[in-house]
């Protein structure tokens, strides 16, 4: 769902005034993109989230002084990042220049705001997606993309599952996937 800059403006300017609706409208639309920068500087969960909540606070408390509101996203990508780094240093995870000048070119992509909200709130719909599926295909599936280093002995173990099952068990797991996303979101799969 692409969002007008029109649209982030008035929102802005409404939740500046205090209209609680819109507030959530801003947190609904932009959440993904936060999580996504996140992400992108390999936070943990805990330091995710903590950075997500001040980026948030930092939004409220800047609404009265944003020159621009209708580029709220670029705003919010740029917090997001400083707010990574800041936790990395803080944390004494500090990275040398050239690892923070990497990791910073990961979080910020060349497409722009735009694009990495586009690219978050597809992954939040599948997501979604994936948690309709039975919980053995959201495990199997969890298992094999968030550490695809893993061997089929290793996921097998970890969820008791026959090693020669896992493979036909992922393949009938994408294809319910899939069929999910076809009805809600055929764009992502090229169909819409």
């Amino acid at each position: 769902m692409a969002v007008s800059s029109t649209d982030v403006a008035l929102l802005v300017q409404r939740a500046g005034q205090g209209e609680q609706d819109a507030w959530d409208s801003l947190v609904d639309r932009f959440s993904a993109l936060l999580w996504h920068v996140a992400r992108a500087h390999r936070l943990g969960d805990a330091d995710a989230a903590d950075v997500v909540q001040t980026v948030w606070l930092r939004l409220l408390e800047s609404l009265p002084r944003l020159r621009e509101p209708a580029a709220l996203p670029g705003w919010l990508v740029t917090t997001t990042r400083h707010e990574c780094l800041r936790t990395l240093r803080r944390s004494g995870r500090e990275l040398p220049d050239d690892d923070i000048d990497l990791v910073a070119d990961r979080a910020t992509d060349e497409r722009g705001p735009e694009a990495v909200l586009e690219q978050a709130e597809s992954g939040e719909l599948v997501r979604r997606a994936l948690t309709r599926l039975s919980l053995r295909c959201q495990l199997l599936l969890r298992a094999l993309a968030y550490t695809p280093e893993r061997s089929y002995a290793d996921v097998s173990a970890s969820l008791d599952m026959p090693i020669g099952s896992i493979g036909p068990t992922r393949g009938r797991c994408l294809a319910h996937l899939r069929r999910s996303l076809q009805d809600e979101a055929p764009h992502l799969l090229g169909e819409g």
